[in-house]
């Protein structure tokens, strides 16, 4: 009886601290969008904190208007989907060879990758392989670089290695190649994984915006996040935004702030509910063994 009320009291306690941590970390997003719903007058006088004052939806009917902001979120949905399916195309086959003992050159391989994973490529022979490889001023300058880790790979050839060796030498006997054995054996068993570096390196691809200030010089292909350090980081926001004219000087800068933030955010927020039962089973990667 007392084992059965200190686990009562350890689950009560450990849900309080879980929700006590949520709500910290929602505290930010309320208070911006109380920000962005609020009148000016409240904003400018530091009067809103988790809920609005002065109901007023302008600066979403202005951002809504802005083709500039719908151009760079369409950018950061393409490079995020298109960026994530490369890695995890190129991350999943490097780990299943690497995972294979029989694999030529594995050994030397891992070595020069955990080189990778220990020393970081300098900026300057950076630039100018991209440079070199005509991937300058493209789309493609910010996928490419990023489209495989070290840490993604050794996740990755750790799961593989754990999978179940009978499985595959069934699927040897029934005639199954190494292709068919990767495709219909390894990659149905590893969801799990690949859902959870999936979405590791969507949140990173879409939050990143260091690679568009070195290679990108057209704005018009400015992903979300370069365009929000420009409007938040750099306080240009008037001049970016289009259509800026006196009529909107009444708008405090704080929302248009608060509202270009909630804009970028909201979208990645909606990634999390498809594939947080496989990034469940994917943060318990190790803890089982065959």
């Amino acid at each position: 009886m007392p084992t059965f009320r200190s686990e009562r009291w350890f689950q009560w306690c450990n849900g309080f601290f879980i929700l006590a941590v949520s709500i910290l970390m929602l505290m930010p997003l309320v208070h911006l969008l109380a920000v962005s719903l609020s009148a000016g007058e409240f904003v400018s006088r530091n009067q809103v904190y988790f809920w609005p004052k002065g109901w007023n939806i302008s600066v979403y009917e202005y951002l809504g208007g802005q083709s500039r902001l719908w151009r760079s979120l369409g950018v950061s949905v393409y490079i995020t989907l298109m960026g994530t399916m490369i890695t995890l195309l190129i991350s999943t086959t490097l780990s299943y060879a690497l995972s294979r003992k029989y694999m030529p050159l594995r050994s030397l391989i891992l070595k020069l990758i955990v080189v990778t994973f220990i020393f970081s490529l300098p900026l300057i022979p950076f630039f100018l392989v991209v440079r070199d490889l005509g991937l300058l001023n493209s789309l493609w300058s910010l996928m490419i670089p990023t489209a495989t880790g070290a840490y993604y790979i050794f996740i990755m050839a750790a799961f593989f290695r754990g999978l179940s060796s009978e499985l595959f030498e069934a699927g040897r006997i029934d005639g199954c190649n190494e292709y068919r054995l990767f495709w219909q054996i390894a990659v149905p068993m590893s969801i799990p994984v690949i859902a959870t570096i999936a979405l590791f390196h969507a949140v990173y691809q879409w939050n990143s915006y260091f690679y568009a200030i070195i290679f990108i010089r057209d704005h018009s292909l400015y992903p979300m996040q370069m365009l929000v350090r420009e409007m938040v980081i750099l306080d240009q926001m008037m001049n970016n935004l289009t259509g800026y004219d006196t009529s909107t000087k009444a708008m405090a800068t704080d929302q248009l702030k608060a509202g270009v933030v909630l804009f970028v955010t909201f979208p990645i927020l909606l990634v999390y509910p498809f594939i947080q039962k496989y990034f469940v089973k994917g943060a318990m990667l190790g803890s089982l063994k065959e």
